[in-house]
């Protein structure tokens, strides 16, 4: 077995951990583990992505049902219009330059990751409660679903937002449903995809028994990280990675200008979140707090 094989199973499991604990990031870490780790052409690293994080999801899936995690009705009217928005993006995906699709891919990156760093303005306790108004959950589903489909990613990275920032669902149960909803329309971007791309599927069938090993480690976490911790984590995180991935894509000078800027936007984010009094990003990690830590009030009187 050859280094590079250990290096990029190792790395793998790092998948499965993002998926468990986050409800998304699969595709962030697969496709660059796959095209600059194992050296997979663009393309296919895209497809077999889809492949890797949608098995991931869907045994994942399980664990988060166990414990209550999963919004079904929400998901699946999600997933189905996912899906179909999925396989044209993967038709379409196929047939761009590999190029294009990673640059789009790390801008959706960028942008997604502003929006979890920010937050919700408001946060409605119905929400939790009820699933989503299906005319909403279906748009949702078909754009989130074309756009991930285009670029090779199962979604968790547009779909935790989609359901945590503009459906109000708490953070622990948009991750457990966005696990759903990835499953379902990474299979169909890959039946996109495979009209003309092929695959080496030992090496996905590896990765994704190595992720599916960290989507356990993952899942066990999920629950015990506070929900506003958890979404700028997600957050920060995201935003590495997309700076990350078009300093490798563009050409000089152009990636050293949009890395630096898109990761001094991020620095930026910090110093209002934490530092700057009345700043949007502040106010969202003071009313979170808040409610944190009136939620703790209240149950101290109660015991």
């Amino acid at each position: 077995m050859s280094l590079t094989l250990v290096l990029t199973l190792l790395l793998s499991v790092l998948i499965g951990i993002s998926l468990g604990l986050l409800g998304g990031g699969g595709s962030i870490l697969t496709v660059p583990i796959l095209t600059y780790v194992a050296g997979m052409n663009p393309k296919e690293a895209i497809a077999a992505s889809l492949f890797v994080v949608g098995a991931t999801s869907a045994v994942s899936v399980v664990t988060h049902a166990r414990k209550k995690r999963v919004k079904w009705r929400t998901g699946l009217i999600f997933g189905a219009a996912g899906m179909v928005g999925a396989f044209g993006g993967g038709l379409l995906g196929g047939r761009i330059p590999a190029t294009v699709l990673m640059i789009a891919f790390a801008l959706m990156m960028v942008a997604t990751s502003l929006a979890m760093i920010r937050g919700r303005k408001d946060h409605t306790p119905e929400a939790q409660e009820n699933d989503l108004p299906v005319f909403k959950v279906t748009i949702e589903g078909l754009v989130v679903g074309l756009v991930t489909g285009l670029v090779g990613a199962g979604g968790g990275f547009l779909v935790v937002p989609a359901l945590a920032l503009l459906g109000g669902l708490p953070m622990p149960v948009a991750v457990g449903t966005s696990l759903l909803v990835i499953a379902m329309k990474s299979f169909a971007g890959l039946g996109g995809y495979l009209t003309t791309i092929s695959l080496d599927w030992a090496l996905v069938g590896g990765v994704t028994v190595a992720a599916i090993l960290g989507s356990f480690i993952g899942a066990r976490l999920a629950g015990r990280i506070p929900e506003a911790a958890l979404r700028k984590g997600f957050g920060y995180f995201v935003l590495a990675m997309g700076v990350f991935v078009l300093v490798q894509e563009l050409p000089a000078p152009a990636n050293l200008i949009l890395g630096f800027s898109a990761a001094g936007i991020g620095v930026l984010a910090v110093l209002c979140g934490f530092l700057i009094p009345g700043c949007p990003l502040r106010r969202a990690s003071g009313t979170s707090t808040a409610k944190h830590a009136t939620a703790e009030h209240t149950a101290t009187e109660a015991r």
